[in-house]
């Protein structure tokens, strides 16, 4: 599988396993969350995006059961984490609203229990997981840097941040933000329209696409755009989700989709989008169905 370079020595591979449902599924034994690594590793799909509020604080927790029964995974895996959400669950329980909290304590904590929670001694990428009207850029981008230069993070990025955002807290860093995450599929086109995708392709900065299936709705619905996906997936011998994921794998800024499934034999089918081959006319031929209607 094609790889991404983030930083000297760091690299993500193109498709991304995404652990935000990890949690709730029935079966969170050692075994089956094992299985489910495995079923990505075989693909070549090495990189894992977690988040510490993912099932109410307790998907990183799941996953770091089968690490820690089975050490040696780690070394075959790039490990992505989030923080900055907070809500009444978990280890927060009793906060009186939902928030975001982007001061160093609540950052170090959160990275804390993170790799207490995983078994790991070191985050690949943390993410601040979304904007805080309330963030002090220079105490939120000195906590970032020290974590790096302690090596419990290798690098960091951004989740669900504009180019204001980005560049607001990358002037407060000495390390450089290596990614961004954010909503992205043929449901959900604006950061193609808003330049917010323009942004990071003209500074080479990698964009990891979230729900690129659209929250699923691209694979139930019934209109024009699911025609369209479903007549290239009929003459490419694949299923619909594998064409909405080239799509945007066709796309030069070089998308990192983070695709998100607890069945088995889905996971064991998410790199099929690789052998989708998508010309510009085909591509072109979804974004207008996406658009409602013809580009200018």
């Amino acid at each position: 599988m094609e790889r991404i370079e983030l930083a000297e020595g760091l690299a993500f591979s193109r498709l991304v396993y995404g652990m935000w449902r990890l949690a709730d599924d029935g079966d969170t034994s050692v075994k089956h969350v094992d299985a489910k690594i495995n079923a990505a590793l075989d693909q070549g799909i090495t990189t894992f995006d977690q988040a510490d509020i993912y099932g109410g604080y307790t998907a990183e927790a799941v996953m770091g059961t089968a690490l820690k029964a089975n050490p040696p995974l780690r070394q075959h895996m790039e490990i992505v984490s989030k923080c900055d959400i907070v809500i009444d669950a978990g280890r927060h329980s009793g906060a009186r609203v939902k928030h975001y909290d982007t001061t160093a304590e609540h950052i170090n904590a959160s990275v804390d229990a993170s790799l207490s929670e995983m078994g790991i001694d070191e985050i690949d990428v943390l993410l601040v997981h979304r904007p805080d009207p309330l963030m002090d850029h220079h105490v939120t981008g000195a906590a970032l840097d020290a974590l790096v230069d302690a090596g419990k993070v290798r690098a960091v990025g951004v989740s669900n941040f504009r180019p204001w955002d980005w560049n607001l807290l990358q002037s407060a860093m000495r390390h450089p933000l290596v990614t961004n995450q954010m909503e992205l599929s043929l449901k959900h086109i604006a950061p193609f329209t808003n330049g917010d995708l323009a942004f990071h392709q003209q500074h080479g900065h990698v964009v990891m696409a979230w729900s690129p299936l659209g929250g699923g709705d691209l694979m139930t619905a019934s209109n024009e755009l699911t025609h369209r996906l479903d007549s290239i997936a009929t003459r490419c011998g694949v299923d619909r989700a594998a064409v909405a994921t080239a799509f945007l794998l066709a796309h030069p800024a070089k998308i990192t989709p983070v695709l998100g499934t607890n069945n088995l034999d889905r996971i064991s089918h998410i790199s099929a989008a690789e052998m989708v081959e998508l010309d510009r006319q085909d591509w072109f031929y979804l974004y207008e169905a996406a658009l409602g209607s013809e580009v200018p």
